[in-house]
């Protein structure tokens, strides 16, 4: 890796040439990144990936009039004192402030670069193109940083709480109609079967957790949220099986009572409290009409309760 101080004239072209394609492709992500929630700043960073495209095309013709055709293949990465880069491609979808952020440093460092270039080239031609693009690209700061006062507020709330449905509640509310409902069955079965609380408790226990881990491998699985963007895989599957454990440990505590004919009558009225729940978060989130709702969850969770009781005192 070169330190830039000892780059040539030469090399110092080569590299701005590099820098200001790979800036036009990052924008060009940025703006798909945005198209679906914020069109109208997406068109912006569209009309700023054309005037990258328009500063490479003017590094182009200043290069070839000084060194010929042949273009060393230099980027940034192999020059010291340059910024990592996030993969933008992979952040779907993105918000506003991320790419706000984004352009802000990447023109930041692109302004610097330029200015400190032309400050060492001794070619007048050169260090007059430096200069100018260096004052365009503190016009490209001052735009990346109105953006996001210029949003439409409303229009972003709405993206935020899109983003809230499709990465925290939708994989939460999948564990806790899982757990709450699929664990009714064992649980019921080993207390009616039993008569044993603590024997009950472990059971669901047993049951909560186990469904949890499955649960949580099988949302991590099931897609990795770069199309779909409903966020990053494993923090998705960790929320489907917490909240699975969860749902399967309400009606499984009460059988820490010791008495099982109280134990189940407690868990029962958890039951019938986690379903309601689960029914009115649907409403609230998933625009489900709340009688919709709750017939769907409480028959759901009645028919595996009674299936349970049938089990147990077989």
């Amino acid at each position: 890796m070169k330190s830039f101080h000892s780059l040539t004239e030469q090399e110092i072209l080569a590299l701005a040439i590099s820098q200001e394609e790979e800036d036009a492709r990052i924008y060009d992500d940025i703006a798909d990144g945005l198209r679906i929630n914020f069109p109208e700043q997406a068109n912006e960073f569209i009309e700023m990936r054309k005037q990258e495209d328009d500063h490479r095309h003017r590094l182009l013709d200043l290069y070839r009039s000084r060194f010929g055709e042949h273009i060393p293949h230099i980027r940034r990465q192999d020059v010291r004192g340059f910024v990592d880069r996030k993969p933008l491609w992979r952040i779907r979808p993105m918000k506003l402030s991320t790419a706000r952020k984004m352009a802000e440093q990447m023109e930041l460092e692109t302004r610097r670069f330029y200015e400190t270039s032309a400050k060492r080239t001794s070619d007048a031609g050169i260090r007059q193109l430096l200069g100018d693009l260096a004052a365009e690209e503190r016009e490209h700061i001052n735009t990346a940083q109105s953006m996001e006062a210029n949003a439409d507020t409303h229009s972003e709330q709405e993206a935020q709480n899109r983003l809230f449905l499709l990465q925290i509640v939708q994989p939460g509310l999948v564990g806790l109609m899982d757990g709450s409902v699929s664990t009714l069955a064992p649980l019921f079965a080993a207390a009616f079967a039993t008569h044993n609380s603590f024997y009950t408790f472990l059971i669901g226990l047993a049951a909560a957790i186990g469904a949890g881990i499955s649960m949580g491998f099988a949302e991590a699985l099931s897609d990795d949220g770069t199309l779909t963007g409903r966020g990053h895989p494993w923090m998705r599957g960790a929320i489907t099986g917490l909240m699975t454990t969860l749902g399967g440990l309400g009606h499984t505590l009460p059988y820490l009572i010791s008495d099982v004919y109280t134990a189940t009558t407690v868990a029962i009225v958890v039951v019938f409290i986690e379903l309601f729940t689960i029914a009115w978060i649907r409403n609230k989130y998933m625009d489900t009409p709340l009688g919709t709702a709750v017939f769907q969850v409480v028959i759901g969770g009645i028919l595996v309760f009674l299936s349970g009781i049938l089990i147990g005192i077989s």
